[in-house]
């Protein structure tokens, strides 16, 4: 969101309890103490790991979707350290233009593996429109799936509630998330997480 002056936008303060981070381990947000979620693009991942600690209190001034308790970041303050501002990802030369997911320097090698979760929603995540996209639960570990996966899961999909998941663990010193393959209530019940039905042409 480079296009917009983050001056005029809406303040949320708190303090840092943890980071959020994506299937292929970039972060991708915050979780404060409060229990705010803090959205940000992962392009934004390496200034944001260089300047914001877990216990940090945080300025975020960015949007907030309809119905949903979360920010999507603008900008990000941590003390009276220079804000971090979104200005769009970088740009990269040549043939494959668009944003270098290399490794982070800020994150310690990562590990993968085939892996079975089960435990309890303490947070529903969320993606940038406010659509949701898994959950943390109370071990820690984050669980992630495309919008249409976290739909089909209804009200299951919430805090206080069981969920499973089948899938690719990936683990940093950021924490551990699961890329779900299949998802349910149990790992009894678990079901495939479709491709995205695409709507066809009339």
């Amino acid at each position: 969101m480079h296009w917009i002056d983050p001056a005029y936008l809406p303040e949320t303060t708190g303090a840092v309890d943890r980071f959020l981070i994506n299937s292929h381990g970039d972060a991708d947000g915050l979780l404060l103490k409060d229990g705010k979620e803090v959205h940000f693009p992962s392009h934004m991942s390496e200034a944001v790991l260089a300047t914001v600690k877990t216990g940090d209190a945080v300025k975020v001034r960015g949007l907030r979707p309809r119905g949903v308790d979360m920010v999507v970041a603008v900008s990000i303050q941590a003390g009276d350290r220079p804000s971090i501002v979104d200005n769009g990802p970088p740009r990269k030369e040549g043939p494959h233009k668009g944003h270098d997911h290399k490794e982070d320097k800020h994150i310690k090698p990562q590990t993968h593996k085939r892996t079975d979760v089960e435990g309890v929603v303490t947070h529903v995540l969320h993606g940038p429109k406010g659509e949701k996209r898994g959950a943390l639960l109370e071990d820690g570990i984050i669980v992630r799936m495309p919008a249409h996966a976290a739909e089909s899961l209804h009200e299951n999909l919430a805090p206080g509630r069981k969920l499973a998941a089948r899938g690719a663990e990936l683990s940093n010193d950021l924490g551990t998330v699961v890329d779900a393959h299949e998802i349910g209530v149990s790992l009894a019940a678990l079901h495939p997480v479709e491709p995205k039905k695409h709507a066809q042409a009339a």
